[in-house]
């Protein structure tokens, strides 16, 4: 392993502890939400499920193709943390499809989602993907082939205005680092992993997270989120009603000015709820509400993608006879179609709070959402809480 590599591994660390060290979140600057949120408000909170992050920072100054500057990263999501085979049900969706999310195939068809979800920049999914079957081998080795391991989830959104992205510095190392990494209880936002180059109406964007848990009476599950946002135009962005991107029409990226509406997002739901594959498809597909709610619009260049999968069931894809399943009526899903389109909005509102100000290549800036600014535009809005 190379010095450089080296040094932007323990800035990983560095990064993902700064950022959370008594950074705020959404809640915390008076935004109000709908729903009650579980005691990490992230995707952690559905029991078992892991988050790693590697985040790659450095350099500065023009573009110099295969030296940087560097902006960028790997996050990865482990449905039932890294010790486990066991797969999961699950199903995606897409609302607009200038992305790539692979093994999606695979999942339609099984209906079982068996390794983690891994989340990168456009031009590093090839390079992940291939390094989380490696993973899988190390870990599980096993004779004749499995879809569940040679054909895992690696999904993407674009950090070239930041990122020397032609320069393909994500390597294997970087996602089994976030692999190996990853943890429970509370996870870094921001300017971290996959999302670490990334831009979200205009302003700085990354990776978000929350979760909802519902009452007692509608069973008392558990929904968690993670964003990885990258999209959107500024005058269609809207926080808890209020049109902030009306009210803050400047700061918008200097120097190279990336496409009104251009970019990405990835999303990961998550739910203790026993859902089965058409369940979970109909959760996925609640949330494009979520991301309209915030001012998405599927726009043409952008890659809208996402995931949803169940801890349920545990076993069921094990060939051990025939396999008693518990499931949810559908007359009961409406709490949790309601908790997904919350989480997703509060998880992409997290993202952009979490995020900094970030000069990437050619001295391209992006600024990060102004807390006082979304503070003022709330209250102009009778919508600030506890200010």
């Amino acid at each position: 392993m190379t010095t450089t590599m080296l040094r932007l591994l323990t800035l990983t660390a560095l990064v993902a502890s700064a950022a959370l060290s008594q950074k705020p979140r959404a809640r915390d600057l008076g935004i109000p939400f709908d729903g009650t949120p579980g005691p990490n408000n992230a995707i952690t909170d559905v029991s078992g499920i892991e988050v790693g992050y590697t985040t790659l920072i450095s350099g500065s100054g023009k573009l110099v193709q295969g030296k940087g500057p560097v902006r960028t990263g790997v996050t990865a999501i482990l449905p039932r943390g890294k010790n486990s085979t066991d797969a999961v049900f699950a199903a995606w969706f897409t609302l607009n499809g200038n992305g790539e999310m692979t093994g999606t195939t695979w999942v339609q068809e099984s209906g079982f989602l068996g390794g983690p979800v891994c989340i990168t920049n456009t031009h590093s999914v090839g390079i992940v993907r291939d390094a989380v079957i490696e993973w899988l081998v190390k870990k599980n080795p096993r004779e004749g082939y499995t879809g569940d391991l040679s054909l895992p989830v690696v999904a993407e959104t674009w950090d070239g205005f930041l990122n020397d992205i032609n320069g393909f510095h994500v390597k294997k190392e970087h996602a089994f680092q976030a692999l190996d990494g990853a943890t429970s209880g509370k996870i870094a936002e921001g300017n971290v992993g996959g999302g670490t180059g990334m831009i979200a109406h205009g302003f700085k964007g990354g990776t978000g997270t929350s979760s909802r848990k519902l009452e007692e009476r509608f069973g008392g599950f558990t929904v968690g989120v993670l964003v990885q946002a990258n999209y959107g135009g500024r005058p269609n962005f809207s926080v808890a009603g209020v049109p902030v991107g009306r009210e803050i029409p400047d700061l918008t990226p200097e120097r190279g000015k990336p496409g009104e509406g251009s970019g990405s997002i990835i999303v990961v739901a998550a739910t203790d709820a026993p859902l089965l594959p058409h369940q979970l498809k109909r959760m996925a597909t609640r949330i494009a509400l979520g991301i309209g709610i915030v001012g998405g619009r599927g726009e043409n260049s952008s890659g809208d993608i996402f995931i949803a999968f169940s801890i349920a069931n545990p076993h069921a894809s094990q060939d051990s006879g025939l396999v008693n399943l518990s499931m949810l009526p559908n007359d009961r899903i409406n709490p949790l179609f309601n908790a997904t389109v919350q989480a997703t909005q509060e998880a992409i509102v997290n993202a952009m709070v979490a995020a900094e100000d970030m000069v990437g290549r050619d001295g391209n800036k992006v600024y990060a959402l102004p807390h006082d600014r979304l503070k003022a535009a709330l209250k102009k809005y009778n919508r600030l809480v506890g200010n």
